[in-house]
């Protein structure tokens, strides 16, 4: 069952295109993870499918209905990439007003304990940290036992052992037949979560598959040195000249590396490191903006090659 559905989606903020015919389905039971650099559209694509922006172009579904209509948005939990909360307000009040919006709410002490906030209950919300704010804010998601939960960016401001303690809470709504649609921009968040993995760049659609075979797609690193000359190299799928540095965009650092160095070719300075999820992908899935490796021709892998399906453009 389809639960929320982008058709050809397409979305202006005046001469700005935030999206370009994006399409989507997000099915009963799936931990979808929207991934992609800031500015790729996942925020404007999460608006339009909980109703509070609409398409310039194309339609979006909610449980099979317009996502204004408030029959169908008292089923989803949201968690938008900014909250704001009254600060005056304890913690357990602001949990006892949004839950008196359901007929059957999680219970308070329940709830503040799977996230982590039960010593915070009569704390001002204006006195808790940055990342005591973020659980709250996931955490009313959850409170009208919603069937989809959409979450933006939810663990922004998190140190590492909240994030993970957010992440079970996550595993745990999924677990027992929750449907979560979640942002992100780091990589290693989606991993961790999704078992579905859909990838925008730049207003669109550059890949929809499993967790390990966006992984694939996105591992790329940048070989970054100096040198005059250099050889032809294996698995390079870019190359970019910036002043007297050479940056290398390979799917396999270790054999590009083996070979520079078997070649005998003068070089310095050299630094590998993970490129950008927008390098990556703007490498990997758009042939006609890369250049030609060192010595060849040949065209770059597509995320067709990696992910195993056509990418979407």
């Amino acid at each position: 069952m389809i639960l929320a559905r982008a058709d050809q989606a397409t979305r202006r903020y005046g001469d700005v295109l935030a999206l370009d015919g994006v399409s989507l389905d997000v099915r009963a039971g799936e931990l979808v993870g929207l991934l992609g650099p800031n500015g790729a559209g996942k925020s404007t694509l999460l608006n339009l499918l909980v109703g509070l922006r609409r398409p310039t172009a194309g339609r979006v579904e909610l449980f099979g209905g317009d996502p204004r209509d408030p029959a169908h948005r008292r089923q989803i939990g949201v968690t938008p990439q900014e909250t704001g909360l009254p600060g005056t307000l304890r913690v357990g009040e602001v949990v006892d007003f949004v839950a008196a919006h359901f007929p059957d709410p999680v219970p308070r002490g329940e709830l503040l304990d799977r996230f982590g906030l039960t010593d915070q209950v009569r704390r001002q919300t204006g006195g808790l940290s940055g990342g005591q704010r973020r659980r709250l804010a996931v955490a009313l998601a959850f409170i009208g036992r919603p069937r989809l939960v959409v979450l933006d960016e939810p663990t922004t401001g998190l140190d590492v052992e909240a994030r993970h303690s957010l992440w079970e809470a996550i595993r745990s709504f999924h677990a027992d037949g929750g449907t979560v649609l979640l942002s992100s921009h780091y990589l290693e968040e989606v991993e961790a979560l999704a078992h579905r993995v859909v990838v925008i760049g730049e207003g669109r659609v550059l890949a929809d598959d499993t967790t390990e075979a966006i992984r694939g797609v996105v591992g790329v690193r940048r070989v970054s040195l100096v040198a005059t000359d250099l050889p032809a190299l294996p698995g390079v799928v870019r190359v970019e000249r910036v002043e007297e540095r050479t940056h290398l965009l390979t799917t396999d650092a270790d054999r590009l590396v083996r070979a520079l160095v078997a070649s005998g070719a003068a070089f310095h300075d050299l630094e590998v490191r993970p490129t950008s999820l927008e390098e990556a992908f703007l490498a990997i899935t758009a042939p006609g903006r890369h250049d030609a490796a060192p010595g060849g021709t040949g065209a770059p892998p597509t995320a067709a090659d990696h992910a195993g399906q056509p990418a979407t453009a």
